[in-house]
């Protein structure tokens, strides 16, 4: 769809990648190999194909026990530093537990100071959605225009929330239903977003967001069939003459005539 509506500098609107979670882990000098070996044990320290990955480095920490504490080292009421090592992994968000579990178990402190952060996925070419721009910008009226000119010809409507003078220039769509990705377009920075099947209440409140895209909102299968084309390339290039190869242009869209508002503005 991205293609067909022309636009450049294409990019997956939410990336399909690993995220994963660092966890940096404060621990006695003596017992940091022990710990690290732990958590590798759980599954930390996995990035791509390498395993027991992970940074170290030296500090010294500081705590004092108070009342009640049953401190591994130092005394009750004492400032006590101790050389550490701060170690650093990444792990699995769906390990969180196994690697709290394995850290908690083989640390020696009774308070352990850790933390876990969790990351965005590493940049990729797949995932939901896509987002792109326009040669040159237009507005939200022209573009709605564009949008029905450039998908096949159906018998529902185009629907369109935002000023039709608008610029648009920027654009987010999903082909199908993608009414999971307004937040994902609104964080994009587009200025319009175009897709299928969106419902009355996250339109409603997506566009009462300050500085909020505009939404066209076009047929299901309108949206899907611009894939076609494509496949129909991928297979020409890659099998020539020894097949013949048509993109069928058959509407398959339910629904089958759309009735206008009696006395509607089209743009009101």
């Amino acid at each position: 769809m991205a293609l067909a509506l022309g636009l450049t500098d294409i990019r997956p609107l939410e990336v399909d990648g690993d995220a994963v979670d660092k966890w940096i882990v404060y621990v006695p000098a003596d017992d940091a190999a022990r710990v690290a070996a732990s958590m590798h044990d759980a599954g930390a320290g996995v990035v791509g194909d390498y395993d027991r990955a992970m940074f170290s480095s030296p500090g010294t920490g500081q705590f004092r026990p108070l009342a009640g504490a049953n401190p591994a080292v130092g005394s009750l009421g004492e400032v006590e530093t101790v050389d550490e090592v701060r170690l650093e992994l990444v792990a699995k968000p769906a390990l969180r537990e196994a690697v709290r579990a394995a850290l908690l178990a083989a640390h020696p402190y009774e308070e352990v100071a850790y933390d876990v952060i969790a990351t965005e996925p590493r940049p990729s070419d797949r995932g939901s959605g896509r987002v792109g721009r326009l040669a040159e910008p237009m507005t939200l009226r022209d573009f709605a225009a564009l949008v029905t000119d450039r998908l096949p010809g159906h018998h529902s409507a185009t629907r369109v929330a935002g000023d039709p003078d608008a610029s648009v220039r920027t654009v987010a769509l999903c082909g199908g239903s993608g009414d999971f990705l307004l937040g994902a377009a609104h964080a994009a920075g587009a200025d319009v977003y175009v897709t299928s099947d969106l419902r009355h209440h996250p339109v409603s409140e997506h566009r009462e967001r300050s500085n909020a895209c505009a939404v066209i909102d076009v047929p299901h299968w309108a949206a899907e069939w611009t894939w076609l084309p494509v496949a129909a390339a991928a297979l020409r290039e890659r099998l020539g003459a020894t097949v013949e190869i048509a993109v069928s242009t058959i509407v398959t869209d339910p629904w089958t005539f759309a009735v206008p508002s009696r006395g509607a503005d089209a743009e009101s």
